[in-house]
């Protein structure tokens, strides 16, 4: 679905990601991980189309992001950004109302199979609750579930997500996850719980200092002495979990 080909992006002097190749596998949950500054988001809004890298290719269907036409990439894929938008003064309904803006024509009004669709994908991230509430009435962690319901409603097959569930609780981030575990979507997901990804998520890019160190199955990935190199702390796994040494 999503072929990255020798990425390299770069602002000013510096550059952060340095010849990343790898694929998305489809139908999986892949979890991008590492530390602060690695470039996690950058790689997403290249795979999103959001950014332009300076040499390098990311090919959506065997075809360049940079090919498809606005609606034709919102029709496949679905961003959720780490830092939301609130300077606006919708309700969450047409919030995520919004989601369906890639299947409309001029001038022409959703269906009802469209607000059944936002009903759906609302009541899946209990948010239903605050259709009518205003971003500025809701919580962080409430919009965030807001935007990740809108995500839904775009119905597309991939879904680019940069740490989701960072503003939620621990019950959240678990419902959440669980549902992106049971949604038929190839999900890109920007997480820095290291069990939360080993739990749910099917496979790992991991980046340190821009670079690429290793694409494959979470569980392979994410042992202590990577973890060490990656995050600079010692770890042990214990029962199947990652045990920080503090």
């Amino acid at each position: 679905m999503i072929r990255l080909e020798h990425i390299t992006v770069g602002f000013g002097q510096r550059t952060i990601l340095h010849d990343l190749d790898a694929r998305i596998e489809e139908g999986c949950i892949t979890a991008v991980m590492g530390p602060n500054g690695c470039g996690k988001t950058t790689l997403l809004r290249c795979m999103g189309g959001l950014l332009k890298p300076q040499s390098g290719q990311v090919l959506v269907d065997g075809r360049a992001v940079q090919d498809y036409t606005a609606r034709e990439l919102a029709q496949r894929v679905a961003f959720v950004r780490q830092h939301q938008q609130t300077d606006f003064d919708f309700s969450a309904f047409e919030i995520v109302l919004m989601g369906r803006n890639p299947y409309q024509h001029h001038l022409q009004n959703e269906s009802q199979a469209d607000w059944d669709i936002v009903e759906r994908c609302m009541r899946q991230t209990g948010t239903w609750h605050l259709r009518l509430a205003r971003p500025r009435e809701m919580s962080g962690g409430e919009l965030q579930r807001v935007m990740i319901a809108r995500a839904l409603a775009q119905q597309t097959p991939l879904l680019l997500m940069d740490e989701p569930v960072s503003n939620l609780d621990i019950a959240h981030q678990i419902e959440v996850m669980r549902l992106l575990r049971s949604a038929a979507h190839t999900v890109v997901i920007v997480i820095h719980d290291l069990n939360l990804a080993l739990h749910f998520c099917d496979r790992l890019l991991l980046l340190h200092e821009g670079r690429l160190i290793f694409d494959g199955a979470v569980a392979e990935g994410l042992v202590p002495d990577r973890i060490r190199t990656v995050y600079g702390v010692d770890a042990h796994m214990a029962e199947g979990r990652v045990a920080i040494d503090y």
